[in-house]
């Protein structure tokens, strides 16, 4: 069995739209419907575990009774970070689950086919992100703005979710992040400190985080080509 965590808790300042972006409807669907419903015909995934802010579980509660297999969505409290939200969710997945996915709350283009290859990696490689490769030329720089450092560009993803893992690693994982007092930028970096491999494997472009309100308009134009999960 697999589980499907979905973090959308965060407050989309960036966004500006004076609430949960997740909630912001993109071609007639909230972002967070949208991207709930693409693992829905997965039929390795028995559950989705969405996270949100505490004063908004019971109306999001409310809502996922409309999405599709709504029988297996739970709704859980996040907490003050990212971080805290996943581990809340941890707590929440059934015994059964063997492989958990990670997917941000609002990244509604992701395809089938990505999911899918996760979920295949995963079975071989234990940890394993979605990433594409970087097409911009990336420096680094020092604080008072000069550059430091220009990476290797062949070198350098994008990384995005899902990110998957074998249950077993990523409850390991967070076990020690919490002991440690460490707090990560994504959920792979807690698992890179115990020294175990993570796999890339190939996202799409299309597989936006919807960020800022310029983010939309690009959405809906990968939506009217067919991409994403049009249909709920």
């Amino acid at each position: 069995m697999i589980s499907v965590i979905i973090p959308a808790a965060g407050q989309g300042k960036r966004f500006g739209a004076g609430k949960n972006k997740a909630f912001v409807l993109l071609a007639g669907k909230t972002i967070l419907e949208r991207t709930a419903a693409a693992f829905s015909d997965i039929p390795e995934v028995g559950e989705t575990v969405i996270v949100v802010a505490p004063d908004e579980v019971e109306d999001i509660r409310e809502q996922t009774k409309a999405y599709p297999k709504a029988d297996t969505i739970k709704v859980v409290a996040g907490g003050t970070e990212r971080q805290y939200s996943i581990e809340n969710a941890l707590k929440a997945v059934d015994e059964k689950s063997e492989i958990i996915l990670v997917h941000d709350g609002a990244r509604p283009m992701v395809s089938r086919e990505v999911i899918l290859r996760v979920i295949e990696a995963v079975r071989e490689n234990s940890a394993v992100i979605a990433a594409v490769p970087v097409k911009d030329t990336i420096k680094s720089a020092n604080a008072e703005g000069f550059v430091s450092a220009t990476p290797k560009r062949s070198e350098l993803w994008a990384v995005q979710t899902p990110q998957g893992f074998t249950k077993e690693l990523i409850m390991r994982a967070y076990r020690k992040a919490r002991e440690d007092d460490f707090l990560g930028t994504d959920d792979a970096s807690l698992v890179e400190r115990l020294g175990i491999p993570v796999k890339i494997i190939l996202g799409e472009y299309e597989n936006i985080k919807i960020t800022t309100p310029e983010d939309l308009p690009i959405a809906n134009v990968f939506l009217a080509a067919g991409k994403g999960k049009e249909q709920l």
